[in-house]
């Protein structure tokens, strides 16, 4: 290689650098759970970025440089060369196995298989999929709905997930939200939405003839408005 290689490096960690700022931009996210993982997926974007500019400068440069080349020669062993690729390798696993146990392991996105204590503000769903239909249920309030949930805002919400009959899953790609219902098994989300409005729920998991029918509504509302809903089911019979 030839001594302008060190400024081609450069020019292209710089260039690298700034289309990594470009892909950080901060996303809006509507959950908690969400934040957590775009958060990841940026920091593994401006780790990636970098890298793959550079390899791919290297290589167009390596490609140009030698394209007439004609009596081409074995390149001759270069421990330097290899200590320093393998410490570079090891360094970008640790950042990335760090990085991704800082958020696999939040509750946000990988919550405990069985919840024993939950905090006394935080509301608790019970969703069950059966086919074709979600059913939703809030057993402190003695209230249950069919494909709608309503939520209050900014408050932490628990929800066990299971099934009646086959397979479903529950997924709200809006919130970041993706959890299997499994006959005789229950499984926990953990989340807190942080915005008002109404998101799609889809079952994830193929269960039939009726599974592209068998969606759902997440109403995110405000406190009073939650309440207002709860004493309304309760007093109608759901």
């Amino acid at each position: 290689m030839s001594r302008s290689l060190p400024r081609y490096a450069a020019l292209l960690g710089l260039l690298a650098l700034v289309v990594a700022g470009a892909f950080a931009t901060p996303v809006a996210a509507q959950s908690n759970t969400k934040d957590l993982i775009m958060g990841l997926n940026q920091d593994l974007m401006m780790l990636a970025v970098p890298i793959a500019i550079f390899m791919e400068g290297l290589l167009l440069y390596t490609v140009l440089k030698f394209r007439n080349n004609d009596d081409p020669k074995p390149t001759s062993e270069n421990r330097s060369l290899e200590i320093s690729w393998t410490v570079a390798t090891a360094l970008i696993l640790v950042f990335v196995g760090f990085a991704s146990y800082q958020v696999l392991a939040q509750p946000a996105v990988t919550a405990p298989h069985d919840v024993t204590k939950v905090p006394d503000d935080a509301v608790q769903v019970n969703i069950t999929g059966r086919q074709f239909i979600w059913q939703f249920t809030y057993p402190e309030h003695n209230v249950s709905s069919l494909n709608e949930m309503v939520v209050p805002a900014n408050r932490t919400i628990y929800m066990r997930v299971t099934s009646d009959d086959v397979i479903h899953s529950v997924h709200v790609p809006a919130l970041a939200l993706k959890q299997d219902a499994i006959p005789g098994q229950t499984n926990v989300m953990q989340t807190t939405i942080t915005e008002e409005g109404t998101y799609q729920l889809y079952c994830a998991e193929y269960c039939g003839t009726g599974h592209s029918k068998m969606l759902a509504k997440v109403r995110v509302v405000n406190e009073s408005e939650y309440e207002a809903w709860l004493q309304q089911n309760q007093q109608g019979g759901n």
